[in-house]
């Protein structure tokens, strides 16, 4: 390589292109919120899908994701559905910042799965219950529609990458229901307090983190974290994966709770937890959020270009 070569720039967080992101991001919420619900999720939708995520490296991202897990799948195939992914991740923000609008909504959504009993059956008894979820669909969907029944539930959150945009999302993430913590030491052990008092709360598990024992998710070794089990066997709480499904018309969802996971070996539990949101994902590919870091694919094909050696 030519010393002339510019090197590429790495992104920095906090940098320009967070400003600038945050920037747009913030001025279409303030507008969109302004607009009727067809109308604004159809916008944010747009938003994303042809400006934010092309800007950001989303797009980008989600291909490579793509390729990762199914490299068979066309470029033009690849490029369709990372559309589809950031159109449904706009949608899913929007959704979540009008936290008013979104707890009437699944006030009256329809909610199932066999898990549901055993959840109103803990909240009965003041049994502690953990959800599981991955970031598929709308996630906070099933939160707000348990908060729009009656229900207390915490949460703990992974930061943004973004600074300027992580102020407000988790201000947003509070304004639906707390206690909400930030991941952490400290948060995990806000949220075990929290869970083992008898309280409900949240754990979304499918984001890259090199601390996690690898599981394989759709098809290829992933690095998970195994905090829902561990807290659920801490507290003796309920593992229940639940799972908001946005239907075809753009706008509502199927809220489904399934089956509390077996307490034993926390990988065990992980393993069965990953194993449901797979099953999503094969059914609605694009509701799953390929934009986030889950396997980091191209170190991986470097690793393994080393090990065959020339």
């Amino acid at each position: 390589m030519a010393k002339s070569q510019k090197k590429k720039r790495k992104h920095v967080p906090g940098g320009w292109q967070d400003w600038l992101t945050d920037r747009v991001l913030r001025g279409a919420i303030w507008l969109a919120l302004r607009l009727p619900i067809r109308a604004r999720l159809w916008t944010m939708g747009r938003l994303v899908r042809h400006v934010v995520a092309p800007l950001a490296g989303y797009r980008q991202r989600a291909e490579d994701n793509l390729a990762h897990v199914w490299p068979d799948m066309g470029v033009l195939d690849r490029r369709h559905l990372a559309d589809r992914v950031a159109d449904n991740a706009g949608r899913t923000m929007i959704d979540n910042y009008d936290v008013d609008g979104l707890l009437k909504r699944m006030a009256s959504a329809e909610v199932s799965g066999d898990g549901l009993k055993a959840v109103e059956a803990a909240k009965e008894a003041g049994q502690p219950v953990l959800f599981v979820t991955g970031h598929f669909g709308n996630f906070e969907a099933p939160r707000a529609a348990l908060v729009a029944r009656g229900y207390r539930i915490g949460g703990l959150y992974r930061p943004m990458s973004n600074p300027y945009f992580n102020a407000h999302y988790a201000a947003n993430m509070h304004a639906l229901s707390d206690p909400v913590f930030e991941q952490g030491r400290r948060g995990t052990m806000g949220l075990i307090k929290h869970i083992r008092q008898g309280g409900m709360g949240v754990l979304l598990f499918d984001v890259y983190d090199s601390a996690g024992v690898t599981i394989d998710f759709m098809g290829q070794p992933a690095p998970t974290l195994t905090s829902a089990a561990d807290i659920a066997l801490k507290t003796g709480a309920l593992l229940v994966p639940f799972f908001g499904i946005r239907k075809p018309d753009g706008v509502s969802f199927d809220i489904i709770f399934e089956d509390p996971v077996e307490h034993g070996d926390p990988v065990a539990m992980m393993t069965d937890v990953t194993s449901r949101l797979e099953a999503r994902i094969t059914a609605n590919p694009d509701q799953w959020f390929w934009i986030h870091r889950r396997w980091k694919p191209k170190r991986q094909r470097k690793r393994a270009a080393a090990k065959i050696g020339p």
